[in-house]
Formats: C-alpha cells, structure tokens, sequence
C-alpha cells in the first residue's frame, strides 16, 4: 500500500439524516477502544518495513469490516435494523490493499430481521454497495488489476465475500446472481450443515452433497473463490477434489497445535496446498491458542503460521486475521449458541486450560493486525521474498486462478 492513504473524511450513511432515515447507534472507537498496541523494531527494521508496505500487495484473506455498537448488547437490534457502518477510517490506517470483508449471511439466524432468508442476503450486500457508491476510498474489487490500482492510488480494494452458502438453498442460479452483485468468494458450510455438505461442528461428515458437487461446478464456472474454512473435514477434502480450481481454508490454524474443530489437522491443510490452494491463519479471541501460548496473542498467532508453513510450505500460506471493529469478546460471548462457537470447539478437553482475553493484544482489529503482522515478520527475520508471498502474493495467485 501507500504509505499516504487518499480518504477524505467519509464515514457511512453520511449522505442521510440519522435519527430521521435510520436509526442511529453509537459505533465502537474504530482505532482506540483498547490500548494500542506497535511490535517495536529497531530503526534499520522500520526502513525495511515501510519499504515493504510501499512496494508490496497486502491483502487480508478473511475479516468484518462493520463497525459494532459500543455497547455490545446493542448489536442484535444494531443488526436488525440492517444498515451496518463500514470502518473506512479503520481501513485507512492500515496497511491493507485489498481486504475480503465477510458480511456474516448465511451463517445463522443472528444476521436476519426474520430468520435469515435470500431476501436478507440481498438486502445486506445491496445496503453496503449503496454505502460504498457515495465515497471514493474503497474500491469494489471485481477483477484482479483493481487491487493494484487500490494500491498505486492509496485506497483499498474492497471484496465482498461470505463465510456460508446456506442461503442459495437448492438454487444453483443464486450463485451467479451473488457473483453478478459483485461477490468473489463463498464458504461451502459455516459450521452447521446445508444443502451443499457438512459444516464442522458435525459429529459426522459425509462430505459433499451431490448438490454441493453441482454447487461447487458453478462456482468454478462463474469465478468464485471456494473457502472451506468452516466445513468438516471430509466435506473439505471432497471440495478439493471436486473443484477443478485451487480452494482457501482463509482463516483456520493448525489443530496439530490446538485441538479443536476450528482448526485444521494436517492432512486437510496438505490437499489444500497440493491442489495449489493457500491457508489464511486466523486470530479470533480463542482460536490460534497453543500448548506453548496458552494466553492467546501475537506469538501464539505466529506460532501457527511457522507451523503451517512449516508443513505447507511458503508459497501455501498467507493471513485471515478474521478480527473486527468492536468488542469480537463480547460478540463471541453475545452469540455463543447461534454461532456454534463451543460446538466449533469440539468439547472441553481437560488438558487444554488457557487464559481468557477481553481482546487478542496486537491483534485487536484490521487495522492493527495489518501493522504488527508485518512488523512480526521482519522483527524475525524472515526474507522480503516470503514476505510479500505471505502478505498477499499468494493470495493473489489463488484469487487470479479462481477468477478467471
């Protein structure tokens, strides 16, 4: 990215009336809700950063880029009134090029005004695409070349993207209306199962549906990025095989350093790579915990990226940070049952206690994930050549083959 970001003061909805065309909520602080946090680097480090960032593509494989109500609590009535705030000041202190926003349908009921329903789906993509019309900061990524130009024009490629299909039902056709409102990339499962295979929080898999296999087809067809982050093992390892293009898991981390259905065991992340897919490691509170790092952080975020490059190798990884603007504690712990959080989990297992966390320290929100990640990676060493790979040349690779 630039260094300079061209954003001109815009924040959401501005060209309305609050309290008179919609309902106003008071949004988390998108910068300083908590402490902030900067990995320190020596001075020939911070040159070897900004050199970095100003030459290199960055793109975030996985986050939320709504704004959450201060207050918590507020965030069910905040989402049944559909009109989310997107953090364009968050976005414009970061270091992102292109970022995959996910927005949350078809995952679960939390998300509708009624149950979540196409219409809902609709409404939710559409809401944030009129948002988006009014300012000249965020991109609407829909090729590849639009995040290069983000990057040469010091703005961000936005790319709408969501975590579950459970909302095309048994309509293959919805898949090329989402892609033609402009999304390019779809989980197969979030969690629970559909009509397409299993989700992971399944005590069985039986793979992909024969819908799921048709699903997955048209997909491919139209140019979408197929993300099984959130499915079952077996229905991964069937996408892999079905998908006649790479695949994403775009925010997991190893379940060989933390056992839990959330993470991925190693023979999954190896068909991922094999068929030229990347693996995005994630850092919501609680995921990316350790044996070594049982108070989840930067380091124990890391340690998952070391080991899965370790197995993958370089050219396989990259990051999802899967963070927010807002208390993702407090969200976490709001929706605990709808989003299948301690069923995700796989049980409790009494040799794995950790330490709970109000927020993950480096890594509380997209802007300051993209800042100390980066900073993480030079302060240890790792070569300009794997940095940019990790950073968002793989991505990039896999989004140029899957959209084509």
């Amino acid at each position: 990215m630039s260094l300079k970001k061209s954003y001109d003061g815009y924040s959401s909805f501005s060209y309305l009336e609050q309290g008179a065309d919609y309902k106003a909520f008071d949004l988390a602080d998108e910068l300083a809700r908590v402490p902030q946090f900067r990995l320190p680097l020596s001075d020939e480090d911070e040159a070897r950063c900004a050199s970095l960032i100003e030459r290199c593509l960055f793109v975030s494989m996985h986050e939320h880029l709504g704004v959450f109500p201060e207050r918590i609590e507020e965030t069910p009535e905040y989402v049944r009134h559909g009109r989310m705030a997107t953090a364009f000041e968050g976005l414009a202190a970061s270091h992102w090029d292109a970022v995959f926003d996910n927005l949350m349908d078809g995952i679960c009921t939390i998300h509708s005004r009624s149950g979540w329903q196409w219409d809902d789906v609709l409404h939710d993509l559409g809401m944030r695409l009129c948002d988006l019309a009014h300012q000249d900061f965020l991109i609407h990524c829909l090729r590849i070349g639009d995040i290069q130009r983000a990057h040469d024009e010091g703005r961000v490629a936005w790319i709408a993207s969501m975590e579950g299909a459970a909302m095309i039902e048994n309509d293959l056709d919805r898949i090329d209306i989402l892609h033609g409102f402009g999304l390019r990339s779809l989980g197969i499962t979030y969690s629970e199962s559909n009509a397409l295979g299993n989700g992971l929080k399944e005590d069985r898999d039986g793979g992909l549906t024969k819908f799921g296999r048709k699903a997955v087809e048209r997909m491919n067809k139209v140019g979408l990025l197929i993300d099984c982050s959130h499915c079952g093992d077996q229905t991964t390892l069937d996408t892999v095989k079905c998908s006649e293009k790479p695949i994403v898991l775009s925010h997991i981390g190893a379940r060989e350093l933390w056992l839990s259905n959330r993470l991925a065991p190693d023979d999954v992340m190896e068909a991922v790579a094999a068929r030229g897919g990347v693996i995005g490691i994630e850092c919501a509170p609680h995921t990316t915990l350790t044996r070594n790092n049982r108070r989840h952080n930067l380091e124990a975020f890391m340690e998952h990226f070391e080991y899965v490059k370790a197995l993958v190798g370089i050219d396989h990884v990259g990051f999802g940070p899967d963070t927010v603007y807002g208390d993702h504690v407090g969200l976490h712990r709001t929706y605990m049952a709808n989003l299948s959080i301690q069923d995700s989990r796989g049980g409790h297992h009494p040799d794995q206690h950790f330490e709970e966390v109000e927020y993950v320290e480096g890594l509380e929100n997209p802007t300051e994930g993209s800042i100390n990640i980066v900073r993480w990676l030079v302060n240890t060493g790792h070569s300009d050549e794997d940095i940019e790979k990790v950073m968002g040349g793989n991505a990039m690779r896999v989004m140029t083959e899957a959209w084509a």
